[in-house]
């Protein structure tokens, strides 16, 4: 594996607590694990944020857009 496995993207600026390059549009990680958990901890307004495997280009992830941090009452 190499430093740069998995990237987290959008086509939006992403924001989260635990995102580390506050506005930027994707962020590149070594461990599955570590790009799945700040995708789903993170947020963009309207779009959609993936987890890509960059050899093989395979999205192994996908936070879409309309289940971003809506809470409603509703079953």
């Amino acid at each position: 594996m190499t430093a740069a496995d998995y990237r987290i993207e959008s086509s939006q600026p992403i924001a989260g607590g635990l995102w580390p390059a506050a506005g930027s549009m994707q962020f590149a990680v070594s461990n599955r694990a570590l790009a799945v958990s700040l995708a789903v901890k993170s947020f963009t307004p309207n779009s959609e944020i993936r987890v890509v495997h960059v050899p093989t280009g395979e999205v192994v992830f996908r936070k879409p857009a309309d289940a971003q941090g809506r809470w409603t009452d509703e079953l």
